[in-house]
């Protein structure tokens, strides 16, 4: 039987939620540029510009990673970008 000492169990544990993580968005046939420009910036809390720029790099490439962090962050964003059917990927 191996022990571990209480205080490197709780730090990997820690580690583990600190971790970055990244939001996936894949690009859809259903929602229009301004809906899905209006959910990040509700989601990821970004400028127009930023959104914008995010939108059309999911709708060239098919998808991409449009919020980095710790990984309740990225569940909230995940969340918010759901809200309107959004499709997202959460990876850690």
């Amino acid at each position: 039987m191996t022990t571990t000492p209480q205080g490197e169990t709780e730090q990997r544990d820690e580690v583990g939620v600190q971790e970055p993580a990244r939001v996936i968005l894949f690009n859809d046939e259903v929602h229009t540029f301004d809906e899905v420009i209006a959910q990040l910036m509700k989601a990821i809390r970004c400028t127009h510009g930023k959104a914008e720029a995010l939108a059309w790099e999911v709708h060239t490439n098919g998808k991409a990673a449009v919020y980095a962090g710790e990984l309740l962050r990225c569940m909230e964003v995940s969340h918010i970008l759901e809200e309107i059917t959004l499709m997202t990927q959460i990876e850690v």
